[in-house]
């Protein structure tokens, strides 16, 4: 069974959160929600989420996916939390999956991941980070290799769909998008 890890900090996007969270199970795939610390994660909407665990707990864990949602301040504690950071150099060094929506793209900048690839984030977001060799796009989800981006909340559905697209092929995506009832 394929598996994913989307680590919550606190002030995570509520939207990409839970939207990741439940196509992706919907499409049967494992989906371990960790935050960065015990407990409660609040969202930047105020929604208050209980995790499946403490990335602590998890970091030993090999998964094919690692997600990250945007937010802020959420976006910033992903790309500054150097557990986060080690986990997408070990993820992307192993050929696996490394994915971010919103403003959590810096993340994968910081950890290098987005040097010579195509990208989009957040309107401005890239474009703040000044990042020579990256190429930013305007759509709203972008595949270079094993590297996933979208550009925010308005997108968290296409970015769970394309997600589940590569682990799980086009079929189950159909399936999954069909039960949505999208137009």
């Amino acid at each position: 069974m394929a598996s994913v890890l989307i680590p919550l900090a606190p002030g995570f996007e509520d939207l990409e959160a839970v939207t990741l969270s439940d196509l992706l199970r919907r499409a049967g795939i494992e989906v371990v929600t960790a935050g960065l610390h015990p407990g409660i994660v609040t969202g930047s909407r105020g929604i208050r989420v209980e995790p499946d665990a403490c990335l602590d707990d998890v970091l030993a864990r090999d998964f094919d996916l690692i997600a990250l949602p945007g937010g802020l301040p959420g976006a910033e504690h992903l790309r500054d939390d150097a557990r986060v950071q080690a986990l997408l150099k070990r993820m992307a060094a192993a050929g696996r999956y490394t994915a971010a929506i919103c403003a959590a793209p810096m993340a994968l900048a910081q950890a290098g991941l987005l040097d010579g690839k195509q990208a989009t984030a957040y309107p401005g977001v890239l474009d703040s980070l000044k990042l020579a060799n990256t190429r930013g796009s305007g759509d709203a989800v972008v595949v270079d290799g094993k590297v996933v981006t979208s550009q925010g909340p308005g997108t968290a559905m296409d970015f769970a769909l394309t997600l589940i697209e590569l682990l799980k092929g086009a079929v189950v995506r159909r399936q999954v998008e069909s039960g949505l009832v999208r137009r």
